[in-house]
């Protein structure tokens, strides 16, 4: 019997996530041993395999010839075949891009891989099955690791704002401009990859190589389709439309999740990291807004990430305390009066100069940068 395979000290150098990246390894270190190979069809590397000396590798849902997964497993390894008949991949080693989570939308938003594995989640979140749930957080620490893979270097900011902000309105034309201006400052735009608020701002971070009259003919396409209620294939299809005459755009992230899976994910961001789990998800958006985050109005989910992102800020358990900008005094002070608990908390702290209200959101980028120092 083989031991169980311990973890190289540099876990992102020994992943093995394309066939490009196989080919690379086995010309450069002439071995598989100790690496990682994620969701890879290895069956044309057949050859490769037989050769290949793969003594504490582990195979994460790889396609094998079973003359090829008998060698790799007679030479060491560990093997996780693929799951069947799964609506998902739970070993992937990427973020999805929008059009493989809508893939086949020209027959409605029901048949696209996203509505697939939310029903899929319906069906399981609560059979008590370990092994549904065990996908679930096998595909959850993928994408986590993805995403690090991802963001490695990046200045990441946040928007955060409801879902209910409809195309059309002053207020979703004023998150796209904020998604653009702090796109084309440097900063990687992050969301909660949803509807409303966060795909402006995912759709602000698209135009951002784009001129003025880009971004206005765009909120005019989109208008024609207000909201994902009630229907996200109409939703959708105009998203695409801007995309395809549109096709250079800017790149962001998008973090949403299946939980709340009557929202459907934006096509406006070029990376999305979706969960199952919510509190996972919440919780590394925020970990990973390391140049702050901007917080539109909203209702209890924005309230959450307010003090979600406030906890370890007020602690420091991530260090040096990161931006929180909030944006309308009258929303933030009297419709829900938060700020006035977020300030107090603060007092004396040094999270205090890394706090600010703003009234409107076109102060938001200036107020980003001067807590940023």
């Amino acid at each position: 019997m083989h031991p169980i395979p311990q973890p190289p000290t540099a876990s992102h150098d020994h992943e093995i996530e394309s066939l490009a990246e196989f080919d690379e390894v086995l010309a450069e270190h002439g071995t598989l041993a100790q690496y990682r190979l994620q969701a890879l069809d290895l069956t044309p590397r057949t050859e490769a395999l037989l050769n290949a000396d793969c003594e504490g590798a582990v195979f994460l849902g790889c396609l094998m010839t079973p003359e090829a997964a008998t060698h790799v497993r007679a030479t060491g390894a560990l093997v996780f075949p693929p799951v069947p008949n799964l609506p998902f991949n739970p070993y992937r080693g990427h973020t999805y891009t929008p059009q493989e989570l809508f893939a086949d939308l020209d027959r409605g938003y029901e048949a696209t891989p996203d509505a697939g594995t939310y029903a899929w989640f319906e069906r399981t979140k609560t059979d008590g099955d370990i092994f549904t749930s065990m996908l679930r957080s096998v595909h959850d620490d993928s994408v986590s690791d993805a995403l690090d893979e991802l963001l490695t270097g990046a200045q990441v900011v946040g928007i955060m704002g409801g879902h209910a902000m409809e195309r059309g309105t002053q207020a979703y034309e004023g998150a796209a401009r904020l998604g653009r201006a702090l796109a084309r400052d440097g900063l990687t735009v992050a969301t909660g990859g949803g509807p409303g608020a966060m795909e402006a701002a995912n759709l602000g971070a698209y135009a951002s190589p784009h001129d003025d009259e880009m971004l206005t003919e765009a909120l005019r396409i989109l208008a024609k389709a207000p909201s994902f209620r009630p229907s996200v294939t109409d939703w959708a299809r105009t998203a695409f439309d801007v995309r395809g005459r549109w096709p250079e755009g800017g790149t962001s992230v998008a973090i949403p999740t299946w939980f709340y899976g009557h929202e459907p994910p934006n096509a406006f961001a070029a990376h999305i990291a979706k969960y199952f789990a919510n509190a996972t998800r919440e919780d590394g958006l925020l970990a990973r807004c390391n140049a702050g985050v901007v917080f539109l109005p909203g209702a209890a989910g924005t309230v959450q990430e307010i003090f979600d992102n406030a906890t370890p800020n007020y602690y420091e358990s991530r260090g040096e305390p990161t931006p929180m900008v909030l944006v309308d005094r009258a929303h933030w002070t009297d419709r829900h009066p938060t700020w006035p608990l977020l300030r107090s908390l603060a007092k004396d702290r040094s999270m205090e100069s890394k706090i600010t209200l703003v009234d409107r959101i076109e102060d938001a980028p200036a107020a980003l940068k001067r807590l940023r120092g």
